[in-house]
């Protein structure tokens, strides 16, 4: 059976260190038997033959611009069975005026309020038995930036956090935001996880079996001799 291949795309604002973030996980990549190429360009999502033969995008690139040509080219490899996944701002805060692309994904970074914020990511009960997340929690501690996103009612939302009232925030009640997330595009897998700012927050044990994880199950099911 020949490897399965995942195409690391990375790139875009430098503070969440999109090289760093990626060199982390290539390694579990390769042990789980991908065949790895690393892009620091856009260009590879308008090349028809690469994202045809690829099997797992993995996605770090924080704001920027898609062209058009892209967008289609990682779209239709999306919904003809590519998997994408992605942490923070690498895939939730990407291409902020591309709606096509926020429409995959399922979910936009619009707020993080705060700075490092100590807050609690807790794993849904009814969904503490799905393979990204089981046996991880039932809560996690963290001290980074909270994210706050716009997503729908599509995704299968694995892990919450909730935004605390505070005497100077404008919202006047508790707000529960999805942290991890999986969601099905066409004959396409989606995985994302709003943690990840920086790669102290990727190397936490539960984060990183989660992300681990999630690449794994967006990824396409290998083909059958």
């Amino acid at each position: 059976m020949s490897k399965r291949r995942a195409l690391v795309v990375r790139g875009g604002w430098q503070g969440h260190d999109p090289v760093g973030s990626t060199d982390l996980f290539l390694p579990f990549l390769d042990d789980a038997g991908f065949d790895v190429s690393v892009e620091e360009s856009l260009e590879v999502y308008a090349d028809e033959t690469v994202m045809s033969r690829t099997d797992l995008i993995v996605q770090s690139w924080t704001m920027g611009d898609i062209l058009a040509d892209e967008m289609h080219g990682l779209r239709l490899a999306v919904e003809n069975g590519t998997g994408l996944a992605g942490w923070h701002g690498g895939l939730l805060d990407a291409f902020r005026g591309a709606t096509d692309y926020q429409h995959i994904v399922g979910g936009q970074f619009v707020a993080h309020p705060g700075d490092m914020v100590d807050h609690e990511i807790l794993i849904r009960p009814e969904r503490a038995d799905h393979p990204v997340v089981e046996g991880i929690g039932p809560r996690i501690r963290l001290t980074t930036e909270q994210y706050w996103l716009h997503t729908d009612a599509l995704c299968d939302v694995l892990a919450t956090t909730t935004h605390a009232v505070h005497p100077d925030a404008p919202w006047n009640e508790p707000v529960t935001i999805p942290v991890a997330w999986t969601r099905r595009w066409g004959r396409g897998k989606v995985f994302a996880c709003t943690i990840g700012h920086g790669v102290e927050d990727l190397q936490v044990p539960q984060i990183r079996t989660m992300i681990e994880r999630g690449l794994l199950w967006a990824a396409r099911e290998p083909s059958t001799p």
